[in-house]
């Protein structure tokens, strides 16, 4: 004769395995981290709207240049990306990093499916020499909207 504690500890497990295979069916669908080939990358003072105000990257209030970086992104998916985050290395003249300990860089709202322009506004302190080096610029982003 089987033990009553026994048949209960069966039926927990049965009902837990159940539970979560039908879990699979009712879960939302997860949404890829989508890589974007970024390329022809170059950069040009801001107009002078955008350069109004500004400060540099950490924040402090001292003299900084305004840039704007340009460039084309590929989106090699059949959907749209959305939310994707830029990635990259901006070193001065001297090879010094002009973001100390940051590599994203900002964001592009959406990449549609196929080649797109793209500009990212960035400040620059006002001592570091130019020209920049653009270096290592990739994104990516999600093929759903992702909550922020």
């Amino acid at each position: 004769m089987v033990k009553p504690t026994l048949l209960k500890v069966f039926a927990a497990l049965a009902l837990s395995c159940l539970l979560w295979v039908s879990s699979w069916a009712i879960a939302p669908t997860a949404h890829a981290l989508t890589q974007i080939r970024l390329f022809d990358i170059s950069y040009g003072s801001c107009p002078p709207d955008l350069a109004e105000g500004n400060v540099t990257t950490d924040g402090a209030s001292m003299a900084a240049n305004c840039y704007l970086v340009s460039g084309k992104a590929e989106n090699a998916t059949n959907k749209p990306v959305l939310n994707a985050d830029i990635f990259g290395r901006i070193y001065d003249a001297n090879g010094n990093s002009v973001m100390q300990n940051r590599t994203r860089l900002g964001s592009i709202d959406e990449v549609p499916p196929g080649i797109s322009d793209f500009d990212l506004r960035i400040t620059v302190p006002a001592n570091q020499p130019t020209p920049l080096q653009l270096k290592q610029f990739k994104a990516s982003g999600f093929s759903g909207r992702v909550r922020r």
